[in-house]
Order: structure tokens, then sequence, then C-alpha cells
């Protein structure tokens, strides 16, 4: 029987089917990422670096690549990918491959990452579990390092909405006049120059029921502030309070031939990628109720698909600090590069 042979002319090289999205296939390698940390072999505070490596590598593929096909759409551009998609369903088809990801994320961090540091003796506590004598230490630490550099900022006819810069974690806040009953919205936005986790000191720490040490002890800090906002909102009756995090567009568009001067035009993309363009995805806790998360949506322009839901603490790339703990056991060994002897 003859063998039958195919030339390149037998294929038609523009078939969709034999591409891979470029997209798509990024959020497969960041799933591998992922995987890193969710298996038990790697050692616990590695587990933890890959939790902080995939929500980073999140964080640049919204403010380059997603920002790039939401400024396709804007612009009505209908070209396929070699792959056959449009702008919009490339969007679509990120949003269906990725919630499913970040919520395995959010679980696995919140269920099972956060249950084994208690193991050996890192205790991430919330602060709704802290006893008084705690509270009243993380109260006197927001008096004196927190509250001086908070800015409240309320929402009213008077007041715009504020600027949400990009990648910050802030409080959606709900306060009431007392007296006339009026609401008001406000935003806070949680300082970036503090830690993200407080530490409290040793000796209001007990030894755990297992009789395990505290190795290191504390809370988120937006956690603080949230339970700690009477002070920013003096005669006002707190009604609600719900943590966000915004990503802005941050693609840097560098025109080499029309730049007289190429670094001062670096210079200038760079400082507008630390503002951040427009807003391309909020982070939002999954109890934010429909009223405060539509106000958001709608000053900062964004769709349902832009919203993601977390069941747990925003911001994890935030997991690098853990490396930082004296626990050489739950880390991967120390590697040290060997030059071979021929050179």
């Amino acid at each position: 029987m003859a063998k039958t042979r195919f030339s390149a002319t037998d294929i038609d090289l523009n078939r969709p089917e034999y591409y891979f999205n470029r997209e798509l296939s990024w959020l497969e390698f960041n799933g591998r990422v992922l995987h890193e940390s969710l298996d038990d072999r790697t050692p616990l505070l590695e587990r933890l670096k890959f939790t902080a490596i995939f929500c980073s590598n999140l964080d640049e593929f919204f403010m380059v690549r997603v920002a790039a096909l939401k400024q396709q759409v804007e612009a009505g551009v209908t070209v396929l990918t070699p792959d056959g998609r449009t702008p919009t369903q490339q969007l679509e088809a990120i949003c269906d491959r990725l919630r499913p990801m970040v919520a395995k994320q959010d679980r696995h961090f919140e269920g099972v990452l956060r249950q084994e540091l208690l193991k050996h003796g890192v205790y991430l506590l919330n602060y709704v579990d802290l006893n008084q004598e705690q509270r009243q230490y993380l109260h006197q630490f927001f008096e004196a390092d927190i509250f001086p550099v908070l800015t409240p900022l309320a929402v009213d006819p008077s007041h715009p909405f504020p600027y949400i810069s990009n990648l910050s974690l802030n409080l959606a806040v709900v306060v009431k006049e007392p007296e006339t009953g009026a609401e008001l919205f406000a935003r806070v936005k949680v300082p970036n120059t503090l830690p993200r986790f407080v530490e409290l000191s040793a000796h209001l720490v007990p030894p755990s029921e297992s009789g395990k040490a505290s190795v290191w002890t504390g809370v988120p800090l937006e956690q603080v502030v949230a339970h700690n906002l009477e002070a920013l909102f003096p005669g006002m009756k707190i009604q609600e309070c719900h943590p966000f995090r915004l990503t802005r567009n941050a693609d840097i568009a560098v025109e080499e031939d029309e730049a007289d001067d190429l670094l001062l035009a670096i210079e200038q993309e760079l400082r507008k990628r630390r503002l951040g363009g427009s807003a391309v995805r909020m982070e939002i806790q999954a109890s934010m109720p429909e009223a405060v998360r539509s106000v958001l949506m709608r000053e900062m322009g964004l769709e349902p698909r832009d919203v993601y839901e977390i069941d747990g603490l925003l911001g994890l790339g935030a997991c690098f600090f853990f490396l930082s703990l004296p626990l050489p056991d739950l880390k991967d060994a120390p590697w040290a590069a060997v030059t071979p002897p021929p050179f």
C-alpha cells in the first residue's frame, strides 16, 4: 500500500485550530506557578512564595496584556487573532479561565496554607479573633504609626470621587450622620509605606493549645485600619467597611522615532505607569454588598467581568514577607553555584 505524503500546500495554515491564543497560553503558564503553591511536596514557605508570584504575575498581566485588549475593544478593533478570536472574545475567555484559578488559590491559602503556618508557630490572625489586650496594643499602634499617614476622602456633591491609584489597597466606607441620618461614601487608602502585616508584641502572644511557641504573630494592616475608623470619622456612625484593590493600565508605549530625547520619553512613560491609566480590574471581598460594588464599578468605568471576588485576603503578593521568617526547614536548601574547574 502506497504511503500518503503531504506537502505544505496540503495544510491550510490559516485555520485557527492550529494555534494557541497567546493570552490563554500565558494563563496556563501561571497556572503551573499556582501548582507549585498547591503541591504539598514543596516546603511551606516556598509554597507561600509561589502564591505571591502567581498574584504578582497576574498584576502585570492585567496592567499590560488585558489593558491592551481593552484598548483594542474601545478602538473598535475586530481583527481576529491567529486562533480566531476578537479582542472581546479574548477578554471573555480570560475571565472564564481565570476565575476558577483565582478561587482555587484563595481556598488553598485560607484553608491550607494559613493552617499549616499555625502548626509551625506562625499566626496570621484576623482582628476579630484578638483579645482585648491585643486590640488595645494595635489601637495604640494605629494612633502612633497609622493614623498620621491616613487621608480619608468623602464623596458628596462638593467632593468628586477620588482617584484610586494603581495596585492600591483601599477601604470603601459608608458612614451615617447621626442627626440627619444621611449616609456618605468615603474611601480610605491603606498606606503602602507600612508593612502589610502588623506584628504583635511577643508578650501578648500566649502559647497555642498544642504548646507551640509563636515564631511570628500578626494581623493584616487593612484590618487594623478598618477596626479603628472612628478616629477618622469623629461624630459619624460607621455603617460598612469593605476592602478593595484596583489594577490600572500601565502599558508603556514609547515611539523611538518621534522622541527627541529617548531617556526623557522613557522617564515620562514610567511616571505614567506608576500612576496608572484607566482601570482594568477590581478585586473585592465576596461579602461586599451590591450597592457598594455598583458605586465603585460606575465611578471607575468597570464591567462585571472586570470584578474578581476574593474569599479572604486581597493582594496575596504580600506573601513574599513570610520568606523572611527564621524557619530554614520550611524553605528550599540554599544553592551555591560552583564554577567548573576548566573555567
